[in-house]
C-alpha cells in the first residue's frame, strides 16, 4: 500500500501492563498480550480489513468502508472483554478509529488517517474504541446504531477540534431474533473441561488451531481458522472454512460431512474438526440446545 489514499484507519494499543508482568513476569504478561493481538486481528480480517501492523505493541489496520472498521473494534472489545483476568488484572487495550488519508507501505503506515486514529487510541481509556466524526458521518445504519449518539465533552475533546464519539460493544444491541428466542436459545458446547455458549451476548463462537478461537482444536487436522457457528433467527448454523471440513453427528442422524458450506445444529450432538464423531479423540465438541 505505497500510494496515497482515504481509508478508515484503526489503531489499538496493546503494550505490555507494567502491573500484569510483576504479577505473573514478563514472558507470561507477553502472552497475554499476544492473545489479545490475536483476537484484534481475527476481528479485523472478519470484517474485511487489511493489517498493516501488527507487534507486540500495537495493532494497525486499514478498511475500505468506516462500517468495518466500527464492527471490527466492537467484535475486538467483546472479545477481549469476554476473557478472564489474570491474576485479578485486565490486560490493557485501547482503540481509535479515524476515516482520512493514508500512504506508506504496510508496516509503515503514515498520513492523517494513522496519525489522527493514534491519536484517539492514546486518549482512550483502558477496554474503550473512540471514532473521529469524521468515520461517522460515514456510517451506515446498523454500524451507526454501535456509536455513542453524542460527541464527548470536555476540554480534552475540545483542543482536539473534531468531534470524538465512544464505540460501543456489539452485546449491547437489541437484535431483530424475536424476544422469545433470545431469552430462551442458548448452544451450549462442551470441549475439554470447557463449557462455553452461543447466546445473544456471544452470537458467534469461533473453532479451530489457533490460540485466539473461542474453542482450540489443538489436533494438527484442525485448520487455523476452521468454523464458525453463528446464532441467527432459524437457529444456530455451523460454518464449515476449512481444508479438511467438520464432521457433524446429531443425536439420531447419519454423521454428516460440511466442508466450506454450513449446517444446521438442531439438536444435541458431536462436532469433529477435521476428523469423524466416532473416533475417541479428546479434541470432540459436544452441543445441545438449552
Amino acid at each position: 500500500m505505497s500510494e496515497r489514499k482515504n481509508l478508515c484507519v484503526l489503531v489499538a494499543l496493546h503494550p505490555v501492563d507494567a502491573v500484569l508482568a510483576e504479577r505473573l513476569g514478563t514472558d507470561e504478561a507477553r502472552h497475554a498480550v499476544e492473545r489479545h493481538a490475536r483476537r484484534i486481528e481475527r476481528a479485523v480480517v472478519m470484517q474485511g480489513g487489511q493489517v498493516l501492523i501488527d507487534d507486540a505493541e500495537q495493532t494497525v489496520a486499514a478498511f475500505e468502508r468506516s462500517d468495518a472498521a466500527v464492527h471490527a473494534a466492537s467484535e475486538a472489545l467483546e472479545r477481549i472483554h469476554g476473557l478472564p483476568p489474570l491474576l485479578g488484572s485486565k490486560q490493557t487495550v485501547r482503540i481509535g478509529v479515524h476515516y482520512g488519508a493514508l500512504e506508506g507501505a504496510a508496516g509503515e503506515p503514515a498520513g492523517e488517517g494513522p496519525a489522527v486514529a493514534r491519536q484517539l487510541a492514546h486518549l482512550a481509556e483502558s477496554g474503550q474504541a473512540l471514532i473521529s466524526g469524521t468515520a461517522v458521518m460515514l456510517l451506515g445504519g446498523a454500524a451507526r446504531q454501535l456509536v455513542g449518539s453524542q460527541p464527548l465533552s470536555g476540554p480534552v475533546w475540545t483542543r482536539i477540534g473534531i468531534p470524538v464519539h465512544a464505540i460501543g460493544q456489539r452485546s449491547g444491541l437489541v437484535t431483530s431474533v424475536p424476544g422469545a428466542t433470545r431469552l430462551s436459545s442458548r448452544l451450549r458446547l462442551r470441549h475439554q473441561q470447557e463449557v462455553v455458549f452461543v447466546e445473544e451476548l456471544r452470537p458467534v463462537l469461533l473453532l479451530g488451531r489457533e490460540l485466539a478461537n473461542d474453542i482450540t482444536i489443538m489436533d494438527p487436522r484442525a485448520s487455523r481458522q476452521h468454523a464458525r457457528i453463528e446464532r441467527r433467527p432459524e437457529g444456530f448454523v455451523l460454518f464449515d472454512q476449512s481444508t479438511n471440513g467438520s464432521f457433524v453427528a446429531i443425536e439420531g442422524k447419519p454423521e454428516c460431512f460440511v466442508r466450506q458450506e454450513h449446517m444446521l445444529l438442531d439438536g444435541p450432538g458431536r462436532l469433529g474438526c477435521g476428523f469423524s464423531t466416532t473416533e475417541v479423540e479428546r479434541d470432540l465438541v459436544f452441543f445441545d440446545i438449552v
